[in-house]
């Protein structure tokens, strides 16, 4: 994309944020020739279009493949990509055996999210907290699953596939299949994508860096993730590449440290951008982090850059996440015509992690958190802010950390 490209791109509008959870309206600027004629919203709490009820999904009782049809927008052959990746093809939308799993969420057969969770923060009781303990440890084993298989000519179709059934094998249900029509049962976005990426055909190359994000909906309640990897490993990712992901990482661990009870929400979006901008990096404020349990995106919204006003506190029993989005450019987003994937405007890579978080009586645990099977990344050995695993800063967390990276260095 040349100089004078990415200049159309940003001048011709200022794109209106929302602050609803992953909601960004209207579309970021395109290009004239191929800026589409309605708004788009692009997230996963956005509203559906057109007919009510949505197109078809990935729930139905006992049917097969070919009998379900999600409704796909045409290749507009004149949209102009901010960066090298493309669209590839699609495999049939997978489809769920109701007596697989133990539940499924509101929207699963339309498509329609019909829960909200209303303005409050949710304090979550005792039995939603063991529920959510279950979801969120359900998730870190999917997205571990999916981590192993990454690896050059894998396609992000397999991904989904093997995510899909490491859902069922665990009696989940995968939170983003059908969620407002979304086509898969996981996000994966590589190289500039921000967000929101739709699996399909498409080998991995070397050098890839690739966020999976995971959310599993398991006896009603949902546990959400996601991690960065590296295609060949860190020897085929380039020093700024490397750079990204440490610094994404870092803010967000950082970030983690500060959540304890009394403290006001503002503080997490401050300090990932005092972290991530004079190294360089942005951080998208286009999506946000979320509240989480029966409902998949609630209060609170998670700003990840500084908000100049107070928000509310943070209590203890309050479960959300936080999912910095860091960019090597430009922070602005840029939609597909799938009306799902998010790039960067100028094309540069982005990069993601995720975590479920509780709030406890002395800080904060990560529902998703690692387990003793799950690998040590270099981001993690290398960390500048708390090195090896991060599980949390309560002491209950802190002690599981140290048994589990303890047995990470034996096993060297």
């Amino acid at each position: 994309m040349t100089k004078l490209h990415l200049a159309a791109i940003i001048a011709i509008t200022a794109p209106t944020y929302r602050t609803d959870a992953f909601l960004l309206s209207p579309t970021p600027p395109l290009l004239a020739a191929s800026r589409p004629t309605s708004t788009t919203s692009l997230n996963m709490n956005k509203k559906a279009k057109g007919k009510k009820g949505g197109g078809g999904g990935g729930f139905a009782k006992k049917v097969i493949t070919n009998n379900i049809k999600i409704k796909k927008k045409p290749a507009n052959p004149n949209f102009v990509y901010a960066g090298d990746i493309r669209p590839h093809e699609q495999s049939p939308t997978r489809i769920v055996d109701p007596d697989v799993v133990l539940s499924i969420p509101d929207y699963a057969i339309d498509g329609r999210p019909k829960k909200t969770g209303g303005r409050d923060i949710e304090i979550k009781s005792p039995q939603d907290i063991v529920k959510m303990r279950a979801s969120g440890k359900a998730a870190r084993q999917v997205l571990d699953i999916a981590g192993r298989i990454v690896k050059a000519g894998v396609t992000t179709d397999e991904i989904d596939a093997a995510v899909h059934a490491a859902c069922m094998e665990r009696g989940a249900y995968p939170s983003p299949l059908n969620y407002r029509n979304f086509p898969k049962s996981c996000c994966t976005s590589v190289n500039e994508v921000i967000c929101h990426g739709i699996p399909d055909m498409r080998p991995l190359e070397d050098g890839d860096i690739v966020n999976i994000d995971i959310t599993v909906y398991l006896d009603g309640f949902h546990g959400d993730c996601s991690e960065m990897f590296v295609v060949g490993g860190k020897e085929a990712l380039d020093e700024k590449g490397q750079k990204l992901i440490q610094t994404t990482y870092d803010c967000w661990v950082q970030s983690m440290e500060l959540v304890k009870p009394g403290v006001n929400y503002n503080v997490i979006g401050k300090s990932i951008q005092d972290y991530v901008t004079p190294r360089g990096f942005s951080s998208v404020r286009a999506f946000c982090g979320h509240g989480i349990g029966d409902v998949f995106h609630c209060a609170p919204n998670i700003y990840h850059y500084t908000v100049n006003q107070p928000l509310e506190d943070i209590v203890a029993g309050h479960v959300f996440t936080i999912e910095p989005m860091i960019c090597e450019g430009l922070h602005e987003p840029y939609s597909w015509p799938d009306d799902w994937t998010a790039t960067t405007v100028d094309g540069g890579r982005s990069s993601q992690f995720e975590h479920t978080l509780l709030v406890t009586e002395d800080g904060v645990e990560a529902l998703t958190g690692k387990l003793e099977d799950s690998p040590l990344q270099f981001w993690e050995e290398e960390s500048a802010i708390r090195k090896g695993i991060w599980l949390g800063t309560s002491g209950n967390a802190r002690e599981r950390a140290e048994e589990l990276n303890d047995s990470k260095v034996e096993a060297k």
